[in-house]
């Protein structure tokens, strides 16, 4: 915030997404959200973003590389390296049970591959490189891939690891050039962290975080990495910032993000915004640290505290403005963004023959750096926040309204030109009116919604039978949500009173409990023949189930518990054709 006021002094316009809403005041970021900014043209932005960002660096004496510097004039001088795919976790929110494909070892970079391409980085400007997984130190040369990296010109070389297998390597990983290291971990309680991880090792993280705090005096900065999720952990957060009471760590609290297959839902997000003021509870005397330009974590300190904590808001509160990374997947691939896809593979040019010289792997890599986009892949400006907030509209907590974009996959090629109406209300009246379908043809027609309701972890464990002995005094919940489901679609036009009754031809609803989110997610699908669609009876058939669930669960589960993403999942039949809603809806 001060770099920014002095480019304000100075006269510098500064582009507010460097800035981010969560740093400005309260009133700051209410006059903000209630009176926009008309967005500017894009080659503004783009100019305005260079030049905030080259000025910065020229402060810091920092050279831009063209191969590596965005056509948004960001330079990126940080590089994460994935040493490998492999992980001796299966942590719930990351990975499924019986693990990922993994490639053929043929497939992953060698170690000299590895050294070559770092080099080559760092003659253009990277200063930090840091080493990821899977988890790093599942791969045997470990210590030669670190011991050759350790010798270049870096300010930085780190590594994320989950800890398990790392307390004996790690006075050998110093010795070999480490300077930063990242200890994921998301509970204190031994137990729990069986749940989440399902696999035993709490002990030996501790363990090997108590030799990382030994390894201070050789250099060894620590960082504790904890994924908030709402229901799991987040009542931890207190005593994870005890922790940093009498030791120089420090603990970083990161947003839930969305990967594949991890079920990621709104109700498990915890705005860092939400955790900020719950450490403020009980240190309201918390003090701000200075951040610098491109760095991703929001800096505090409790008075007297030896360490500090840190909050990544990547989900409600994203950093992209400033952002100076690239990646390096296992393969050889190159990421120019953690949420978009790999944009070129370097291991194809490194064992092409002949091999590949060195201005032309920069040239390819400065050709997608020049592509990146301004923020990552799905985010849109949302008007209503301002522009700066530049938030995804699928990702947005259940609390910030905002405007349907749902995009659809159709089967029908006809497009309805007529300008959008309430079909149940009488034009000449203004009067509620039904729909007559006494002309239209009887077709097959099916209709499937979805939705979910979270639990938390007391009302979760004791409705998955694998979870517990103890039953509902209700009876089993999940069938008594299911045959709930099928009677609410079949009463569907006895409750909404402009809704034709249909001879449904069939019902089905099921109920999965997701164990990750602690969530029930609820499917159903309702078909008829007849003149008009079944999707309020699809509909119909997850609310019912969901407030069932609810009903039997609200002994253990009471206020935490709470049913959301209720929508139609994809249509069949009828005038309009086929569609689906899209992956990212």
């Amino acid at each position: 915030m001060k770099t920014a006021r002095r480019m304000l002094a100075r006269g510098v316009p500064v582009w507010p997404a460097a800035y981010p809403l969560a740093r400005l005041s309260h009133s700051a970021a209410a006059a903000a959200i209630a009176t926009p900014a008309p967005a500017p043209p894009p080659d503004v932005r783009r100019e305005r973003v260079a030049s905030n960002i080259a000025r910065v660096e020229r402060d810091k004496g920092v050279v831009s590389s063209p191969f590596l510097t965005d056509t948004f004039g960001r330079m990126h001088d940080y590089l994460r390296i994935s040493l490998t795919e492999k992980c001796n976790l299966r942590c719930t929110y990351c990975m499924p049970e019986a693990g990922v494909p993994l490639l053929p070892p043929a497939n992953l970079l060698t170690t000299p591959e590895i050294e070559r391409v770092a080099k080559l980085f760092v003659s253009e400007g990277v200063t930090k490189i840091r080493l990821t997984g899977g988890e790093p130190t599942v791969r045997k040369d470990l210590i030669d891939v670190v011991e050759r990296l350790g010798k270049l010109p870096l300010t930085s070389l780190g590594m994320t690891s989950n800890g398990i297998a790392l307390k004996r390597k790690l006075p050998a990983l110093v010795a070999a050039g480490l300077t930063h290291l990242n200890i994921s971990l998301d509970t204190l309680d031994p137990f729990k962290y069986e749940l989440v991880t399902r696999r035993r090792g709490f002990e030996a993280v501790m363990d090997a975080l108590e030799v990382a705090k030994s390894l201070a005096a050789e250099g060894l900065r620590t960082k504790i990495n904890c994924v908030v999720i709402r229901g799991l952990n987040d009542h931890e957060v207190p005593a994870f910032v005890e922790l940093t009471k009498d030791s120089n760590i420090t603990v970083r609290f990161i947003e839930y993000m969305p990967f594949e297959d991890n079920k990621w839902s709104t109700q498990k997000l915890v705005p860092s915004a939400s955790l900020l003021e719950t450490v403020r509870l009980r240190h309201p005397e918390l003090h701000k640290l200075e951040d610098a330009v491109s760095d991703t974590t929001r800096g505090w300190r409790v008075p007297g505290y030896k360490g500090s904590i840190g909050f990544i808001s990547s989900m409600s509160d994203h950093f992209c403005g400033s952002c100076s990374r690239l990646r390096i997947g296992a393969e050889g691939s190159v990421k120019v963004c953690l949420f978009g896809p790999p944009v070129l593979s370097l291991r194809s040019l490194l064992r092409s023959s002949p091999p590949t010289p060195d201005h032309v792997l920069l040239e390819q890599i400065g050709a997608v750096v020049g592509k990146k986009k301004f923020a990552h892949d799905g985010l849109k400006a949302n008007r209503r926040l301002g522009r700066r907030s530049i938030v995804p509209t699928y990702l947005l907590p259940p609390h910030i309204p905002q405007h349907s974009q749902s995009r659809f996959i159709s089967a029908s090629a006809s497009s309805n030109s007529s300008p959008p109406r309430l079909t149940h209300i009488d034009p000449a009246t203004g009067k509620a009116s039904m729909v007559s379908v006494s002309e239209k043809p009887s077709t097959r027609r099916s209709a499937t919604a979805i939705g979910s309701i979270y639990l938390g972890p007391t009302a979760f464990f004791l409705v998955v039978p694998s979870a517990s002995s103890l039953p509902s005094k209700k009876g089993d919940v999940l069938s008594v949500a299911q045959l709930a489901g099928l009677l609410g679609a079949k009463a569907t036009p006895s409750l909404i009173p402009l809704c034709h009754p249909i001879s449904l031809s069939h019902v089905s609803v099921t109920l999965t409990p997701n164990e990750a989110t602690q969530s029930i997610d609820i499917v159903a699908t309702a078909e008829c023949v007849g003149p008009t669609g079944v999707e309020m009876e699809a509909l119909m058939a997850v609310s019912t189930s969901a407030l069932t669930v609810w009903d039997m669960c609200k002994s253990a589960g009471g206020k935490e518990m709470s049913v959301g993403g209720i929508k139609v999942a994809r249509k069949a039949g009828g005038r309009s054709g086929d569609w689906v809603r899209g992956d990212d809806e």
